[in-house]
């Protein structure tokens, strides 16, 4: 029985305003774990060329060979647009330009923040020291919310993040 799930490792990306947690599957797309935070380069709204912080996730996706990268998109608990939509959006924009060929995926968040804090301090580290590790574990938890939708589903999880280039964003 073919259930229409994909092999491959997948890069999971929490975006913040300071920081990027990243994550990765294993290539057969199995289980997440932690690959680092990386620090916010440039400002949110820049939708330029790609700065450091997109390099070095799409470096990532380069070495691990990743079928895709899977941002994750704060919503509201009743799933409106959040302050932080608008600018996950516009991040996963930006990697997708870089990302061309290999897609990049919108998939709901939330609550990943608040569950890897809760993980966190259930095994008695500190949330406040440890944020970059937050973000991380908050990755892990997105991209493993996307295999599993997709294992259950038989289809990519989330919304595929249409590649712009500056001169479509001006129209």
């Amino acid at each position: 029985m073919d259930t229409g799930f994909r092999r491959g490792a997948r890069i999971g990306v929490d975006v913040g305003k300071a920081r990027i947690g990243v994550a990765r599957t294993d290539p057969h797309g199995l289980i997440a774990t932690p690959i680092e935070t990386v620090t916010r380069s440039g400002s949110p709204k820049d939708t330029g060329a790609a700065g450091d912080d997109v390099k070095t996730i799409l470096a990532h996706a380069t070495e691990l060979d990743a079928i895709e990268i899977v941002v994750g998109l704060p919503l509201s608990l009743s799933g409106g647009d959040t302050p932080s939509t608008s600018d996950a959006r516009e991040f996963a924009e930006r990697l997708a330009r870089g990302a061309d060929p290999r897609p990049v995926r919108l998939v709901d968040e939330r609550l990943s923040t608040v569950t890897a804090s809760s993980a966190l301090r259930a095994s008695g580290r500190s949330s406040k020291k440890q944020r970059s590790v937050i973000d991380q574990v908050a990755a892990v938890i997105i991209v493993q919310h996307a295999i599993d939708l997709e294992r259950s589903s038989g289809r990519p999880p989330g919304s595929l993040v249409p590649v712009t280039t500056n001169s479509d964003e001006k129209r």
